[in-house]
């Protein structure tokens, strides 16, 4: 008997250390796709700060307003998407130096959650409309609301800046089985059935250039996404809906696991 129990103890050692090794190996590539993304990313704004500064320094005294204030515009909005990017990966940092487990969840109102990160949406877009639609009764869900709110405004975003013809953003919340569900979707032309398997991997380029930022790799965001919701013990995925569009859908457990 006590045989038996040596070697039951054994085995479930060598699998703990089996799935530790595993579950690092998982953590370092999705840390080394990020950086290949990101490295590949930044030259981009960066690129297009100084050509737009050396413009105007080069040319200032031939400028018209117009044409400065055009410059002006353009480093402006690269050094935005910058400080989103640094903020973004600042959340990943913080995730990856702790255990899943560890993330500090406290049960937060969705009805309070969802108009907090749409406004912030809207601050950067003023002009996109959102329609909202959350349970009707008081829906608690345990969460790092700061993280689960960056997820939404990163999905809406994604839409506004890569979702080709689209009008409309919908954000749905309801409960089933014991999960909060979020529901991001738009009614544009939807993702390429060839990119949906590796929409998370952090290298989804679209090659619609609605927007100046549409030219830089959303995929980083989605996969920033992903390890949020992962370290949520929720499961985040991406489809095209029949009627057109794109949707992003993530759950979250209602209990405190």
């Amino acid at each position: 008997m006590l045989a038996v129990s040596i070697i039951t103890s054994a085995l479930t050692t060598q699998i703990k250390e089996h799935n530790r090794v595993l579950l690092e190996a998982e953590r370092e590539k999705s840390r080394s796709n990020l950086l290949r993304a990101l490295g590949h990313d930044l030259r981009t704004p960066l690129t297009s700060i100084l050509g737009a500064s050396s413009a105007i320094m080069d040319n200032d005294k031939n400028l018209v307003r117009s044409e400065r204030l055009k410059l002006l515009s353009e480093i402006y909005e690269d050094a935005q998407w910058l400080i989103r990017m640094v903020e973004n990966l600042l959340l990943v940092t913080r995730i990856d130096g702790e255990k899943a487990a560890e993330i500090v969840k406290v049960n937060e109102a969705v009805e309070e959650l969802i108009p907090e990160a749409v406004m912030k949406l809207q601050k950067r877009f003023p002009d996109q409309h959102v329609s909202v639609k959350v349970p009707s009764n008081l829906l608690m869900v345990p969460m790092d609301a700061m993280l689960i709110e960056q997820v939404l405004i990163n999905l809406m975003e994604n839409a506004v800046l890569h979702g080709k013809h689209m009008t409309k953003i919908n954000l749905e919340v309801w409960e089933e089985d014991g999960k909060a569900f979020f529901k991001v979707s738009d009614d544009g032309d939807g993702i390429k059935a060839e990119v949906l398997p590796h929409i998370f991997d952090g290298y989804y380029r679209m090659d619609d250039e609605r927007t100046s930022d549409s030219k830089k790799n959303m995929g980083i965001g989605l996969s920033i996404c992903n390890t949020i919701i992962k370290a949520h013990h929720g499961v985040l995925t991406a489809a095209n809906k029949a009627e057109g569009g794109a949707a992003f859908t993530f759950y979250l457990p209602l209990d405190e696991e």
